[in-house]
Parts: C-alpha cells; structure tokens; sequence
C-alpha cells in the first residue's frame, strides 16, 4: 500500500512542485511544502479522496498561503534586493513551457511582480493564469464565493499586469541577444553593450548579505555597463560561464571552482535587454546547483 501510495503521489509532484514555487519563489521551499503535502497524503483515509489530484492542489495551496504569511515579515527584513530562487527549466521541473504564456509566467520579473500581492491574490493570479483552473475550482480551493475570487483576481492582475501587456520574444531570439551580450561584455565591447541594453535598463543583484553584492539597483544603461564591466575586471578571472534556460528564458550560470558562484536572468523587451537579475546567495543557489550537478 505505502508503495502505491507514493507512485500515486509521485505522479503529481511536478504540477505540485510548479504550483508551490510559483506561490513562494523558492525551490527549496516549495520542496518542503510538497514533501508535507506527501505526508498528509498518505496519512489520509484514501476512501475520504475522490479526486487526488484537486486535494493534493488545495492542501499545497493552504500550505503556501501559511508560508507566505510568515514569509512577508522575513523578506522585509532581507539584506539588500530580494529575489526569487533560480530554476532550471530546460529539465522540465516547472512543467512544460511551450507558449510564450508559460514562459513569462515563471520569469524573474513576473515572480518579483507577485511579490505585490497578498497571499490570497496571489493564489487566485496562480492558479488561474498558470494552471487556468475555472473561478468554481479556485473557489473551492481557497473556500471562497466564485464572486469573490473573479474580485481577487481583477485586482491581482491590475497590480500585475495582463500577461498579454508583456512581450516576450521567441526563445531563439532571446538566446542570440543574451549570447550576444555576452560577447559584448566579455571584450569590453561599450558600443555592443549600449546597442544591447536599453536605456533605462536595471541591473538587481541578490546577495543576501552572505556575499559581496550591489544592496541597490543599478539604474541606467551607462551606470548598468560600468557596473558589469568593473564587476567582470574584480571577479570574471575566477569565474568559469554557462548558458543555461532558467526560469523559462536564456540566461547565465557561473561557478567559482566546483561551487555554483551567481545565476542571472535577463528581462527582453522591444529587442533589447530591459533587466538583469543576478542571485548571488549561495542558500538560493542550492537547488539550482543541484540540478546543474546532474547534468
């Protein structure tokens, strides 16, 4: 029984894995959240579960919404710029990314987006747009009226931003403009640089306060282009480059020795690179070296 248990339940990890990160942006946190889903799943009389699948949505759910309620407080207290823990996705752990849709619901600057919201909104915004469950289904996740969450959900995507208002380019073209910068800033190219970067480009970096890291963002092409140059002049001898999908998009991972040192995404609009968030906090890099180690 315990084995057909956690078969049952293994089908399901993905797609509960997919909904806990998107609640939380952390990968080691949505671990843990499915892992206690697990545990109430098997402890639970299977005769009282007619469809596992929506039980196991809502029990995941209500343990975000408790961890994200203690998870506010902590993140206000963050040393410097916050940002969501990198995921490869390439391996399929955020599910399948096949529309542009997909993609930018599982971006960096979508997640630091959903950090506006209240628990609540954010299961609404969730578990609409990224799993397009009907307001009935999320009603009866969340115990509340249908009226109630299309409420929750107008307001979630005011503050958020309708998918569609947000262009994002085809994995090709995004892969040529991040190899392209690379190029760029591996030569001291300034010209390429300032072709490549948008005028108000920003430049946010996570460190945590466990490593060396800019606390502010760095606003502005010209101050972005100064800051990268002068970081590869201190630090890029010592760092060995990747390219690898994170987060549904092209970006960067780079090692110092064995260890997996930073993990940048890169934010495309209108044919030109508009952000770029850099995770240097080696407790965000854990999960995401774990699955760089298994390739």
């Amino acid at each position: 029984m315990t084995t057909a248990i956690a078969d049952e339940f293994e089908s399901h990890r993905p797609r509960l894995f997919g909904l806990a990160y998107r609640m939380l942006g952390s990968a080691d946190e949505a671990e843990d959240t499915v892992q206690d889903a697990y545990l109430r799943f098997s402890g639970t009389d299977r005769a009282g579960i007619e469809h596992p699948g929506a039980w196991l949505a809502k029990v995941v759910t209500n343990l975000c919404l408790n961890r994200l309620t203690s998870a506010r407080s902590r993140r206000e207290q963050y040393v410097g710029t916050w940002l969501p823990e990198p995921v490869v996705s390439s391996d399929g752990t955020l599910g399948p990314l096949e529309s542009a849709e997909q993609r930018d619901a599982v971006s960096m600057a979508v997640l630091v987006l959903l950090e506006r919201l209240t628990p609540t909104e954010r299961a609404v915004y969730v578990l609409r747009e990224a799993f397009a469950y009907g307001y009935r289904e999320i009603a009866g996740v969340l115990d509340l009226s249908e009226a109630n969450c299309r409420q929750l959900h107008r307001r979630a995507a005011r503050r958020v931003g309708e998918p569609g208002s947000r262009f994002v380019p085809a994995p090709e073209q995004q892969e040529e403009l991040v190899a392209s910068f690379v190029t760029a800033a591996r030569d001291g190219d300034l010209a390429g640089l300032e072709k490549l970067l948008a005028d108000d480009a920003t430049w946010w970096s996570d460190g945590g306060g466990r490593v060396s890291a800019a606390r502010r963002p760095v606003e502005g092409r010209e101050k972005v282009i100064r800051f990268l140059l002068g970081s590869l002049e201190k630090w890029g001898a010592a760092l060995r480059f990747a390219s690898v999908e994170v987060n549904g998009g092209s970006g960067l991972a780079a090692w110092e020795g064995e260890a997996l040192a930073l993990v940048i995404t890169f934010e495309v609009r209108d044919g030109v690179i508009g952000g770029v968030r850099a995770v240097l906090n080696p407790d965000k890099l854990e999960f995401a070296g774990r699955q760089l180690a298994r390739r």
